[in-house]
């Protein structure tokens, strides 16, 4: 199948999902160095960013030369989701392993959030589809939503690593500060993007039909 270059980076993006979390969880299974450990936490974020990367970059690339396809619109959502989804459930396991537990119920509470969130807009996007043949873009709440999970997943993993060079308290090692307030702003995002996307959609879901 001949796919064009949004399309080719959308497949890019959904390919480098697994690979990010086999980086991000080969720490918990495997017995590495520090050395070892920090480095993989690198090159997963690294992953990650790039994958966010080619988010943008698809898009701008589809709308700007017209190369918006319905594989597009089927795939391109589909593996934001796989990937920030992804990597919360890497963040979570991490935590609870390392004994984080106290970091690890705010990301778990945050991971139970985005797939809710994802779940509602998704059946919804699929009804105003179907019934109207409407596609809802993402306004701009949605975006800043997309930007908070990238911010909190990047910080829950660069975060950590600072603390590890740095003497600081327990209650700092517990909660990590920046880690803290982006993973709470990304819940809220999430919460209120979801509820704004619903009430922007209500009109599509008629339950005469």
């Amino acid at each position: 199948m001949k796919m064009n270059l949004p399309n080719k980076l959308t497949v890019l993006r959904l390919i480098m999902v697994p690979i990010f979390m086999v980086v991000m969880l080969i720490p918990s299974f495997v017995d590495l160095s520090e050395s070892a450990d920090i480095i993989m936490s690198i090159v997963g974020v690294l992953l990650f960013v790039l994958a966010s990367f080619t988010d943008m970059l698809d898009g701008k690339i589809a709308r700007k030369n017209n190369l918006v396809t319905d594989f597009g619109k089927f795939l391109d959502p589909l593996a934001d989701k796989f990937m920030v989804i992804g990597a919360m459930i890497c963040i979570f396991y991490n935590s609870s392993v390392n004994g984080e537990h106290n970091i690890a119920v705010l990301y778990l509470v945050s991971l139970i959030v985005v797939i809710f969130r994802e779940l509602a807009v998704t059946s919804i996007r699929l009804v105003a589809s179907s019934s109207g043949g409407v596609v809802i873009a993402a306004n701009k709440l949605g975006k800043i939503k997309t930007v908070t999970q990238i911010v909190a997943v990047c910080a829950a993993i660069i975060e950590p690593l600072v603390y590890r060079t740095v003497d600081v308290t327990g209650f700092v090692r517990d909660f990590p500060p920046f880690t803290f307030i982006v993973t709470i702003l990304m819940i809220i995002f999430t919460i209120v993007s979801g509820i704004n996307y619903i009430v922007g959609a209500w009109k599509y879901l008629d339950p005469q039909k």
